[in-house]
């Protein structure tokens, strides 16, 4: 019995699965991992994954000599990789599995492209020849050797799976919750797992693979934020199947120092993770490490980790010296003899294969490396953007366009009346009844006095009666971090929620998500740009609690969201919400650091932007500017990331509502909205403004009576709208003083944007007026607070 178990559980392949909570789980364990160590993999089998592990070998000897001075971060060492991914693609292929979702960091990266993912190699040695990966008449700045990426069909036995390897930047792991949302966005395209159309729960058409690197797994706080989403309702994806190439050390840290748990898998167990042990040098048994969580994660729809342990053959790239910082480990490895060559040995000393027919394949890909080689000079690259369900759209131009997002008002008005219609017999809170739905459908039926809450609902249920969905996401998004949403209903008897959105009509084909997140905001920030990476048919919306609680996510804002379309041709139109505005609550709750994303961007100075800026940024100071801010993301034939200077007291403030008129047929966006109640001769100074400060100054203005200063918001942040902006000044020619005034302290807020833009494209110097620099966004004492405001409002009148 000793010896029994010690072959089984003490070999190349071991488990760990005693801490699974469900019996039922460790009993398939303990049926399957005994199964699959008796299985014998067919000849044909192990002499496919021999030549795999030869090409891959090959290729980073090839590289090794053609491109001396490359960083290609290779597989050497842990070639057996290429036999695991290759199983997976078959198995996912048996399952009858359609797309495949891979996030992958550089370890290996090349390889997987160019030996299994039919990346053309001549385009990867013009990267490695600094040239250019896009074509010369599409924008885009490109990226790394080490972030390219691919999307193909690939042929398994008489089915076909297309793979998705995402892009990935260097921050290692932040691409894994990016891989699991557009894994569930595919889900959703396919109308399959949660959003099968017979209410099935599960997935049996889309697969992830997250593949980690074993410091980076152990070290990176997103793979347990991404974890804690494995299982989430709207954010569960039938299970991901983890893959760490265990090197067993850090770029030059031992393993013993990149973690305190035992094992680099151990951040899996908070979840309740399995994990399969596999040493690399045994190829056979990593294609039964395979297969052994393939099958549970078909089996049970949850997330299971393998931990392949290698090695690596050189430093942290090939141009670093090892032996450096790791003398002893590095004796080992260059004494040992490499994978492949140890396991073709083998091979031909059984018989099952012979010395010339793996040479003969070898050279035969040596000999197509080759000649991809000689076609540096002649191959023009290509750009596999706006394909498929992309196709129609197109990149931005450097032009401004205009989109009439308007709606007829009978259609505004049933929306509104069936955003709060609840089914016979639901108990609704009787606070929500009186000051929600009945508020609600009395301005509907006068419509007027509409506000931000009501707008959005009409912008989302216009949508989706135009064959959009719209998915939103964040901490209390349901309700609203200001209770001022509530476009998901909640019985006060059964708990059950409900969404009135979704169910306008008997025959309604597209849905709104509402979906509440875990605490986090860089998983979460990262799985909504995945999911908007997808599918085009989908607004997705991010919503933060809090403005400035996007700094948890900056990671995903700096490497994805701002530059995804310049390095990948990606283009996404995620929305992010941040609700901003100096209320006195203090440093962390006051403003949404509008100057960051302002300096992220790529607006110009010194010319005039386009529609072409890498991301959006709008401070509506009206519900209807809202409404159609919302409904141009997607019905424009580009897509864009934008960000909304979100509202706090303008959800109920008296004066921030607007009327049907303003969001019917040819209505749309103003980028910049005037002062109409001013006569434009009479004004000596104008002032320009964004957000709801306007409603401060409205206010004093009212007051004082002053009748010769003029108000102009800017709406639109970026792009700047020069054209705009130049007619307010020639409307109002009289006038001897412009004025920037702001809430902000100087060194944050839109003033060191907005300044050099006004001063060199309009040509008008602004006189700044708000608060100081400050080393915080703002003071946490409410006197001082108050006393700032009095003093901005005051000098701006002065």
């Amino acid at each position: 019995m000793v010896r029994h178990l010690k072959r089984v559980y003490c070999g190349p392949l071991t488990v760990e699965f005693q801490h699974l909570q469900c019996l039922q789980e460790k009993k398939w364990f303990s049926k399957n991992f005994e199964q699959i160590q008796n299985e014998v993999l067919s000849d044909e089998c192990r002499v496919h994954s021999c030549k795999l592990m030869l090409k891959s070998q090959a290729f980073d000897h090839f590289l090794a000599n053609k491109f001396t001075t490359v960083k290609r971060y290779g597989g050497e060492g842990a070639e057996s990789v290429m036999a695991f991914y290759d199983e997976f693609f078959s198995m996912a292929a048996q399952v009858n599995i359609s797309n495949v979702v891979i996030a992958n960091a550089h370890r290996g990266r090349l390889n997987l492209l160019t030996c299994l993912l039919h990346f053309p190699p001549v385009a990867m040695f013009q990267k490695m020849k600094g040239k250019r990966e896009f074509p010369e008449n599409v924008a885009g700045a490109g990226d790394v050797l080490s972030h390219l990426f691919a999307s193909v069909d690939l042929p398994y036995g008489c089915r076909s799976i297309h793979v998705s390897l995402l892009p990935n930047p260097s921050h290692l792991e932040a691409v894994n919750p990016v891989a699991c949302g557009k894994t569930r966005a595919k889900m959703q395209s396919m109308k399959v797992g949660d959003y099968c159309d017979t209410g099935i729960s599960g997935n049996n058409e889309v697969v992830c693979l997250q593949v980690h690197g074993d410091a980076a797994f152990a070290g990176q706080g997103i793979i347990a934020e991404t974890f804690a989403l494995a299982n989430v309702p709207h954010y569960r994806i039938g299970g991901s199947i983890h893959l760490i190439i265990n090197n067993q050390i850090g770029y030059t840290t031992e393993a013993e120092r990149t973690r305190s748990s035992e094992y680099c898998s151990d951040v899996g167990k908070i979840i309740g993770c399995p994990v399969i042990r596999v040493n690399g040098d045994y190829p056979e048994e990593v294609v039964k490490a395979c297969r052994l969580a393939f099958l549970y994660r078909e089996q049970f729809n949850r997330d299971v980790v393998v931990d392949l342990i290698c090695y690596r053959k050189w430093g942290h790239n090939e141009l670093d010296e090892p032996s450096l910082t790791q003398p002893l480990m590095y004796k080992v490895i260059q004494s040992r003899s490499n994978v492949p060559d140890a396991y073709a040995e083998r091979l031909t000393n059984e018989g099952v294969c012979s010395k010339e027919d793996l040479h003969n394949d070898v050279n035969q890909w040596i000999a197509t490396l080759s000649e991809n080689l000689t076609q540096l000079d002649s191959y023009v690259p290509k750009a596999n953007h706006l394909r498929k369900q992309w196709s129609g759209l197109v990149q931005a131009s450097s032009a401004i366009t205009v989109w009439d997002t308007g709606i007829k008002e009978d259609i505004l008005k049933f929306i509104g009346g069936r955003s709060v219609l609840l089914p016979k017999g639901f108990n609704v809170h009787p606070t929500l009844k009186k000051t929600h739905i009945e508020r609600r459908l009395q301005k509907m039926h006068y419509g007027i006095d509409i506000d931000w809450a009501t707008a959005e609902a009409l912008a989302v249920g216009s949508l989706l009666l135009q064959g959009f969905n719209v998915r939103i996401s964040g901490q209390d998004v349901g309700r609203g971090t200001f209770s001022q949403r509530h476009a998901m209903f909640v019985d006060q008897q059964t708990d059950e929620g409900y969404i009135p959105l979704n169910h306008m009509f008997p025959e309604q084909n597209c849905f709104f998500e509402v979906a509440n997140s875990i605490l986090s905001e860089e998983a979460v920030l990262g799985y909504e740009y995945g999911f908007s990476i997808e599918n085009p048919k989908t607004l997705v919306i991010w919503e933060a609690q809090f403005g400035d609680f996007f700094n948890g996510a900056q990671i995903i804002i700096d490497t994805f969201v701002t530059g995804g379309e310049s390095k990948w041709l990606l283009q996404s139109g995620l929305v992010m919400i941040l609700p901003h505005g100096m209320d006195g609550a203090g440093p962390e709750h006051s403003t949404c650091r509008v100057e960051r994303f302002l300096q992220a961007s790529d607006s110009r100075e010194d010319g005039v932007d386009g529609d072409d800026v890498n991301i959006q940024i709008v401070n509506p100071t009206t519900p209807a500017q809202y409404f159609h801010v919302l409904r141009r993301q997607v019905v424009r034939n580009f897509r864009k990331p934008l960000v909304i200077v979100g509202p706090k007291i303008l959800l109920r403030h008296p004066l921030a509502v607007s009327n049907i008129v303003e969001i019917s047929p040819g209505t749309m966006f103003q980028p910049v909205l005037s002062d109409d109640s001013m006569d434009p001769k009479n004004v000596k100074r104008v002032i320009f403004v964004s957000g709801k400060h306007y409603y401060s100054l409205l206010k004093e203005r009212e007051t004082k009576g002053f009748n010769n200063m003029a108000i102009v918001r800017l709406e639109c942040l970026c792009p700047f709208p020069v054209k705009e902006l130049q007619a307010e000044i020639q409307k109002f020619s009289n006038a001897e003083d412009f004025v920037w005034s702001q809430e902000e302290h100087r060194n944050y807020g839109a003033w060191t944007f907005v300044a050099p833009r006004f001063q060199n494209i309009i040509g008008k110097k602004l006189r700044y007026i708000g608060r100081s620099v400050l080393a915080i966004p703002a003071v946490g004492v409410g006197d001082v607070h108050q006393q700032e405001a009095k003093q901005i409002v005051e000098a701006t009148f002065a």
